[in-house]
């Protein structure tokens, strides 16, 4: 191994060679629609800025796609700095675009991402992308094979005052699992963004069968739900509303949101969330904001009513659980987790939802009281429904228990469906933690120092280590092997978190820790039980403003999330903020432990997972990295991929 290691080893990817080595990181690829998606949702931002009102889309019968809409076009132009034209930069360069820009003079105030690798991605997946773009009385046109230019830029004719891009994307089917485009999907995205875009005209051309699709939903984002919802009874009518905030809000002109909400007590229930015209079917932070101003209404209206019967505590579960709702946020700089962008992440974004919906729906339950008592019966009815469940679960698990460590401070609810235990690096951070807490769910189990190293460890030794006793007593589940029957009847918390600094001493925890579970509690990571927190590394503080801009303060992941909310304060006009770094969980106050790496709706969690086809590859990479006797190899690794660390200095 050591003769084959050189200089020639150190392989450097250019260009587009990342997304095509690796295309699930960028895009999903069990069929083509994602990046055809990439595509409307730029026409889409320039329709969302107000600079097109046509997006035309054609299906071709050799599943390719043409995205056609009116916009500005893209800019033809040599860039001042590649000295290439921009166009091109736009399609074969990652982290490239119009949309990094929120200062004012931007091209885009409100868009779908910063992460830049949108359109680039698609056409690196294409085995040809043509691009024409009507600007400034020209048309131009330019084309690309395998993520390389074919044919270089030309002018190939006048276009008067009309503007626009026209992309015509051939995917490349080697890249998918299926090269077909779904419609249902195709049609379903085109559909939201009518809903989402009322004045803007969408169509989707069929050239199989020549059938032209249009959407037009005079009664916005209701029409689109009681059409989703298709004659399902509600229990009370649906609630409306839309809201942005003006210069004197805690939050950047312009940003706000439109949503619609309903309940039923039978039959599906239907969700849908977008940020910027982008669908998030995973969810996110805009979505827990609308959870907790809807949960915080109807939770005041059940106390000015004195509805809540004794021994009965809601929950927002037990309000959402038969909620369907549609909600379209406008966030000025959104974060997505992951480059899919299924997920919001944004922190502020809770807080934003949250308050242009609760006030809003507190008043409209005020004013229909019957419809809030039904709403109320609702939500009691689900959370005694709750209640009994966790008392039959209570009593499955019989009186023949381990005596829980001492150290643990437990929670309240024995449902272990959504209950949580945190692992704490620190006493320090783990009294932050208890005091921080919600009771009720959460758990709180501080370590003191590292644990072992159990990658070598046998399972009949593991309890000899007093940490790792108290762990497994803690969960409820004995050690056990990958491929052996596991019992989890007896897991005690739905989530195990771990929660270390956000620094190296804290990485290192972290992955023994994850040793630990990968090792001796396999099935815990299969079933998506293990977690990891992410802490935040920056807190800002804004300076106040008079009456209309208090203080204010915001917490940034890493220091690209930093620079993203700097660039958003600047965006608001203004001038003077203060940063600080966290050294570590200890230094934070129970509130700020609370707001950022343990509250529900605004924390990040990671959830540790394997998947099946990799578990042997992982296994060999972590006794590469873990085991005693593999310290040549991990010399080796090291050497090879050293340049790739980042270091904390």
């Amino acid at each position: 191994m050591a003769e084959k290691y050189s200089e020639a080893s150190i392989k450097v990817l250019k260009g587009l060679e990342p997304v095509k080595q690796r295309p699930g990181m960028y895009t999903r690829t069990e069929n083509p629609c994602h990046i055809v998606q990439e595509a409307i949702d730029n026409a889409s931002d320039e329709a969302l800025a107000g600079f097109a009102d046509r997006i035309e889309v054609i299906l071709h019968v050799d599943n390719s796609v043409t995205i056609t809409d009116n916009g500005r076009g893209i800019p033809v132009g040599i860039h001042p700095e590649e000295g290439i034209p921009t166009v091109e930069i736009v399609f074969t360069r990652l982290h490239a675009g119009g949309k990094f820009d929120k200062k004012d003079g931007g091209a885009y105030s409100f868009s779908g991402g910063l992460h830049g690798v949108g359109v680039s991605v698609t056409n690196a997946l294409s085995r040809r992308l043509e691009v024409d773009v009507m600007r400034e009385g020209s048309v131009h046109h330019i084309a690309f094979e395998g993520g390389d230019v074919a044919e270089p830029l030309v002018k190939t004719g006048s276009c008067g005052r009309k503007t626009g891009t026209t992309l015509h994307v051939y995917p490349d089917p080697v890249y998918f699992d299926s090269p077909t485009i779904p419609l249902s999907e195709l049609e379903r995205l085109l559909r939201s963004k009518a809903v989402l875009l009322p004045k803007v005209n969408v169509t989707l051309t069929l050239e199989k069968t020549g059938e032209v699709k249009s959407w037009s939903y005079p009664d916005g984002l209701k029409g689109y739900l009681a059409e989703m919802l298709d004659g399902v009874e509600t229990t009370i009518p649906f609630f409306e509303g839309e809201k942005t905030s003006g210069k004197s809000s805690d939050f950047s002109e312009g940003e706000g949101a439109a949503w619609v909400i309903a309940w039923s007590e039978e039959g599906t229930v239907c969700r849908e969330s977008y940020v910027n015209l982008i669908p998030t079917p995973a969810g996110g932070t805009h979505e827990s904001g609308l959870r907790e101003g809807v949960f915080h209404a109807v939770k005041n209206f059940v106390e000015h009513h004195n509805l809540l019967p004794k021994g009965v505590k809601l929950i927002s579960d037990d309000l959402f659980g038969r909620a369907s709702f549609v909600l379209s946020a406008k966030v000025l700089d959104p974060q997505f987790q992951g480059q899919t962008k299924e997920r919001l992440s944004s922190r502020e974004a809770v807080k934003l939802i949250s308050s242009m919906v609760s006030d809003p729906f507190e008043l409209w339950l005020n004013e229909h009281v019957e419809y809030g008592r039904k709403l109320a019966e609702l939500a009691i009815k689900q959370a005694q429904n709750r209640l009994k469940s966790a008392q039959k679960v209570e009593k499955k698990k019989g009186s023949g228990v381990a005596v829980l460590p001492g150290k643990l401070t437990d929670c309240e609810s024995k449902d272990a469906s959504r209950t949580e235990l945190f692992l704490v690096e620190g006493d320090s951070a783990g009294g932050s933690a208890k005091m921080g807490r919600d009771k009720e769910f959460q758990a709180i189990l501080p370590l003191r120092g590292k644990v072992l190293n159990t990658w070598e460890q046998d399972a009949a030794r593991l309890f000899a280590n007093n940490e790792i006793h108290d762990i497994a007593v803690a969960i409820g589940v004995d050690p056990h092997e990958r491929n052996a029957g596991a019992d989890l009847s007896s897991l005690r918390y739905s989530k195990i978190c771990i929660m270390a600094d956000a620094d190296v001493d804290g990485a290192h925890i972290q992955v023994l820790l994850l040793t630990l579970f990968f090792r001796h509690f396999p099935k815990l990571i299969e079933n998506g039980h293990v977690y990891v927190a992410q802490p935040p590394l920056f807190r800002i503080d804004t300076h106040g403003q008079g009456k209309t801009k208090p203080p204010r303060k915001f917490y940034a992941l890493d220091e690209a999330e930093l620079s993203s909310i700097e660039d958003r304060l600047a965006k608001e006009g203004l001038k003077n903020w203060s940063i600080s770094r966290f050294k570590g969980l200890g230094e934070m106050s129970p509130e700020q432990l609370w707001d950022t790496t343990m509250n529900p709706d605004t924390r990040r969690l990671m959830r540790i997972s394997v998947a099946a086809e990799v578990i042997e590859e992982t296994n060999s990479t972590m006794n590469m990295l873990m085991s005693k006797h593999e310290s040549a190899s991990r010399r080796s690794w090291i050497e090879e991929h050293g340049n790739e660390a980042e270091a904390d200095i």
